[in-house]
């Protein structure tokens, strides 16, 4: 559906990585107008808008695929369009990657113990510092921590981490033309600690952190209250957040913009966008999957590639 937008044609040259089989079902599904082509590699992509150039990875497990039906053949089959994209962009034969949402207990099922694409690709390529960052609305939220558990969050809130997060929401800023982003600071407790009565990690960890980003030129504030943090933002009075814990940032950014967020990878030596749902295995099949995320991860794909470049 999302290659099906006539605007995106005019952006890129998609190709996609996946397995022919499968794709063709989608096609058939949805009553596309758009057909498949076999490349044997990038540079053989065809400018045609009624194509969807396709690297088919033929020796997947998938001749028994059924639609919503979770299985480990689909993680190692994620696990290996990842693997080749990747591959592709590190030798920049490719000048972006944008990729569909995985389901992290099939892949670990698979034998892909990771806790999502960020970390998979950030050992792909070597990036020692990676983050994610959503884009959605008038917000850019970039998170500490991710994927972890809440009661695990406090331990993992350290002053390294939040250091390398602004710095990374910093690097961020030149994607958007912000060569010195403002850079908002949500605290982990409530009223940011209220002075160590609901808890020491503003006074211990993140503040320690905002001190030193802002002796290397970072434009950071002290941690703020996360309740009140994203009205601020909201209203432009900051260029980017950083959230300490996925739900504190990513709550108020879909509230916005659900359905239309991207996730963005910061750190990467190349430029890796993403859609901001997840994989709805009951959608599946059904024709009713909305591709609107796909679509704006694909633009804000395309946007990055010049001052990626630079």
């Amino acid at each position: 559906k999302a290659l099906a937008d006539p605007t995106l044609r005019d952006l890129c040259r998609p190709l996609v990585i996946g397995q022919a089989a499968v794709l063709q079902k989608a096609l058939d599904l949805v009553a596309s107008p758009l057909r498949l082509i076999s490349i044997g590699r990038p540079a053989d992509t065809p400018d045609d808008p009624r194509a969807i150039p396709l690297l088919d990875l033929p020796h997947l497990p998938l001749g028994d695929h059924r639609w919503g039906v979770p299985t480990k053949a689909g993680g190692t089959a994620a696990y290996e369009a990842i693997r080749t994209a990747a591959r592709l962009a590190l030798a920049r034969e490719v000048a972006a990657m944008v990729t569909a949402p995985i389901n992290k207990e099939i892949f670990h099922a698979a034998g892909y113990p990771y806790p999502g694409h960020t970390e998979l690709l950030a050992e792909l390529s070597g990036a020692k510092e990676v983050g994610m960052l959503l884009v959605g609305g008038p917000l850019k939220v970039l998170l500490v921590t991710t994927h972890a558990a809440l009661k695990e969050v406090p331990g993992l809130i350290k002053k390294k981490r939040v250091l390398t997060a602004l710095r990374l929401a910093h690097h961020a800023g030149a994607l958007f033309g912000i060569p010195y982003p403002r850079i908002a600071v949500a605290a982990l407790n409530p009223h940011a600690g209220e002075g160590g009565v609901f808890g020491h990690e503003e006074q211990e960890e993140i503040l320690p952190a905002v001190l030193q980003a802002r002796g290397e030129g970072i434009h950071v504030s002290d941690p703020l209250p996360a309740d009140t943090l994203f009205h601020q933002a909201y209203h432009g009075h900051y260029d980017l957040v950083v959230a300490m814990y996925h739900d504190q940032g990513l709550g108020p950014l879909k509230m916005l913009a659900f359905g239309r967020a991207v996730n963005v990878t910061v750190g990467l030596p190349f430029i890796r966008t993403s859609v901001d749902h997840g994989t709805a295995y009951d959608l599946a099949g059904k024709n009713q999957a909305d591709p609107g995320s796909l679509i704006e991860a694909i633009r804000l794909a395309v946007r990055f590639i010049e001052p990626f470049a630079r």
